[in-house]
């Protein structure tokens, strides 16, 4: 069974960064793509990054030049640096498969609240 353990999350200060983490376990991580979503209060949970086992990324334009998604497979991990955060950056942040092809059982995911 796969298990996704996000970590990094926190308060934050308007234009401040975070560094997100999000260990995979259960799983052959090198061969998928990876992706990271957040989910605000009322919203739907939408994908902001995305990276391909040959890691290849791709940015929700919300985020595009702001994020930077990353991945170090031999600790079966992904990363989100997330640099310039603004206070619609709020949500709770997750990591799952990348490619639509559909979801493992979702973590906690780690909360991120940036203040105005």
């Amino acid at each position: 069974q796969v298990q996704l353990v996000e970590s990094g999350g926190g308060l934050v200060q308007f234009g401040g960064s975070l560094r997100l983490s999000c260990a995979a376990s259960g799983v052959i991580f090198s061969i998928h793509t990876m992706g990271w979503y957040r989910q605000a209060p009322g919203k739907q949970r939408e994908l902001v990054a995305a990276i391909t086992s040959g890691g290849l990324t791709n940015y929700g334009d919300s985020v595009k030049g702001r994020f930077t998604i990353s991945r170090d497979n031999a600790k079966n991990t992904v990363y989100l640096q997330m640099n310039s955060l603004k206070p619609e950056d709020t949500a709770v942040y997750y990591c799952n498969r990348g490619d639509f092809l559909g979801y493992w059982d979702w973590g906690q995911g780690t909360q991120v609240t940036v203040s105005s």
